[in-house]
């Protein structure tokens, strides 16, 4: 059963369809694990469980009545703090915020849910979204699953840190400077940034703020490339006023081979010391994806 929390979230929402488990259970489970897991990770820092409970119980009415939601039909997941969510605060790591309380969900929260997922809560931040660490004066500090005594990354520390303990199925989080990357490099998952605009930041923004944050993009973090596919395609798309004056039209990848693909490499770099360790380790990285047919250039 404990493999279950490491599971796609494409392959929970396959179980939940095929009625191997429901969501109900699912949800259950996965609260299980952040109650025993999450006090010494403090990746998960707000929830509203009774909320999060009724509309499990409102994704199995439906399947029961022969509905399926989406593609996200009863994934339990969490969403980063700057993300609205009513009945939680988007504080931002900012103890100015930690009453801003807002009115309306997120246009992409509301999305995630319209496809069957099921929100349970909010994943810790640095200040103001804006470290590669993970610590906050409201909240205070998230520690990477791998080692308790390590960052789990930033700005989307507690998103990256909750999916690489099992804690949630997946999550929503923003990047300017590598905020989805760095984090999901540092805990082992995958992340994507999408281009600018590709996904809506209406409920994205601080308390008085109405205009887009210049290159800051909104995107997924998961345990596999398929759930990022699936979850950009639920969220992405222009909202409000946008949608009437565009739409967005997606084209399919065009490659579907490694050999297809070029990677550049940069072991080291004289402005940042690292050991010999790490060095072996990336490449080691590289080697595999030489082996694979993937095309490098030093």
């Amino acid at each position: 059963m404990a493999n279950l929390a490491f599971e796609s979230a494409v392959s929970l929402a396959s179980k939940v369809r095929d009625k191997e488990i429901s969501a109900v259970e699912l949800l259950e489970f996965y609260l299980q694990r952040v109650e025993r897991h999450n006090p010494a990770l403090n990746a998960i820092i707000f929830t509203q469980i009774e909320k999060a409970r009724e509309q499990a119980q409102t994704v199995d009415e439906a399947l029961a009545n022969g509905d399926v939601l989406g593609p996200l039909h009863g994934v339990p997941m969490t969403v980063k703090d700057c993300y609205d969510w009513v009945g939680s605060p988007s504080t931002w790591g900012n103890p100015m915020f930690k009453d801003n309380y807002p009115k309306r969900d997120a246009l992409a929260v509301e999305r995630l849910q319209n496809a069957g997922a099921v929100i349970f809560g909010k994943t810790n931040i640095p200040l103001m979204l804006a470290d590669w660490q993970t610590f906050n004066d409201i909240y205070g500090t998230n520690n990477n699953p791998w080692d308790l005594a390590r960052a789990p990354g930033g700005s989307s520390g507690g998103a990256a840190a909750a999916l690489a303990a099992g804690l949630t199925g997946l999550e929503a989080g923003t990047d300017i400077g590598s905020s989805i990357r760095n984090p999901a490099h540092y805990c082992g998952v995958f992340g994507h940034k999408p281009s600018y605009g590709v996904i809506p930041d209406q409920g994205r923004f601080l308390p008085g703020v109405f205009a887009s944050i210049d290159i800051e993009v909104g995107g997924p973090l998961a345990r596999s490339a398929e759930d990022l596919a699936v979850s950009m395609d639920v969220m992405a798309g222009p909202g409000g006023l946008d949608a009437n004056g565009w739409r967005l039209d997606l084209p399919a990848p065009r490659k579907s081979s490694p050999k297809d693909y070029k990677v550049a490499v940069m072991l080291t770099s004289p402005y940042c010391e690292q050991d010999d360790e790490l060095t072996d380790r990336l490449q080691n990285t590289v080697d595999a994806l030489a082996h694979a047919g993937v095309q490098i250039d030093d």
